[in-house]
């Protein structure tokens, strides 16, 4: 047994593909989701500190899933809060995104349905499909055109696979055509809101107000918000299907509830500190202004530069590491293969002349 996996790690050697867990890198920062750098803001930290000593009990353990032992005033509470946050009937919350859309894609869907997923949705949708009894179709990415098509040919219940702001290409999808497909066909749009969420408000739901359009939709917290965690947003009947029947909500022990406060004090920190988002965006306008090639959106957090020469991505991030700048390369199967890219992430804490620096050193391989 042994031998095998040995084996296939040694594939991905040969062709320079193995993942590896690496040290904390101490370069300058162009590759986390900390867009807004609220992970290592000391005032946000000092707040959480704050809140410690106040209520030293929020370190201690749940001691079971939240349909034992492990669901407090403070979980609720805050669901309560997320939910009037983002003008949904109610929200559910999860240690992780990953474990959110397990528990959607996994539950709602059964063998009677139809899921139809961007083809560049998150792995985790996948994973959770493969969990299902329902048909998966996918559909080209950001198509209208080809998911009406698909929509048209089915006879059955239909749920809808997108992401507000993706992560591999830093391209929005067209959440308001979307919308009015879902709503033409009498699908359940289910929207991915973890890139979008801080970086542009609430999100693109929240932006162009389709609360009403949108079944169900995800907020994960370890990105803009610095912190951890996700929330599914819902209607009230799909918070309690999903608590009566989602195995990976039933079956996990709760998160501690220092998880949950530091969620709802993170929101609290966005409101009073716009100057964030507004950093974040003036930075993004800088990097798009040294011309790059990329076919990420203008205003994204996350600026995708092609490179499918495996060999050349490789030496353009050596260059970049020998400047202390941290990047992260992507290779096939990660991506499509011939679709390579170094995955630029932007952030409200990088300087104007690192961003030069950065651009400087990318036309150079470009």
């Amino acid at each position: 047994m042994l031998n095998k996996f040995q084996e296939a790690l040694d594939r991905r050697r040969e062709t320079g593909i193995l993942r590896t867990l690496k040290p904390e890198s101490k370069g300058i920062d162009f590759y986390s989701n900390d867009y807004l750098g609220m992970s290592g803001n000391e005032e946000f930290q000092l707040q959480l500190l704050e809140m410690i000593q106040k209520n030293p009990k929020l370190l201690s353990g749940s001691s079971g899933s939240r349909l034992i032992s492990g669901n407090s005033s403070i979980v609720t509470e805050v669901e309560n809060y997320i939910a009037k946050q983002h003008q949904y009937p109610d929200s559910l919350l999860f240690y992780s995104g990953y474990n959110a859309n397990l528990a959607l894609f996994s539950t709602l869907p059964d063998r009677h349905d139809t899921i139809i997923v961007d083809e560049q949705i998150h792995r985790s949708v996948h994973d959770a499909c493969r969990m299902s009894h329902a048909k998966k179709i996918k559909f080209r990415h950001n198509n209208p055109e080809h998911l009406e098509n698909i929509l048209k040919k089915q006879t059955g219940p239909c749920y809808i696979a997108i992401e507000s702001l993706y992560s591999m290409d830093g391209d929005f999808a067209p959440i308001q055509e979307i919308a009015a497909l879902s709503k033409k066909y009498n699908a359940a749009l289910i929207v991915d809101e973890a890139h979008a969420f801080g970086v542009f408000g609430y999100g693109m739901i929240e932006k162009y107000q389709l609360q009403n359009d949108v079944f169900a939709a995800v907020i994960t917290y370890g990105k803009a918000l610095g912190t951890h965690g996700a929330a599914i947003l819902c209607h009230e009947t799909v918070k309690s299907y999903l608590v009566n029947f989602a195995s990976p909500f039933i079956y996990t022990t709760a998160a501690q509830d220092f998880l949950w406060q530091s969620i709802k004090t993170g929101y609290q920190f966005l409101k009073q500190n716009p100057e964030l988002s507004e950093k974040l965006h003036q930075n993004i306008k800088i990097f798009r202004d040294q011309h790059i090639d990329t076919p990420s959106s203008a205003v994204s957090p996350i600026q995708a530069v092609l490179i499918p020469d495996n060999h050349q991505l490789k030496a353009l991030q050596q260059a970049l590491s020998e400047k202390v700048f941290s990047t992260y390369a992507v290779y096939s199967p990660t991506v499509k293969a011939g679709t390579e890219r170094l995955r630029i992430c932007i952030h409200s804490f990088n300087t104007e002349e690192e961003i030069i620096e950065l651009s400087t050193i990318i036309k150079k391989f470009t």
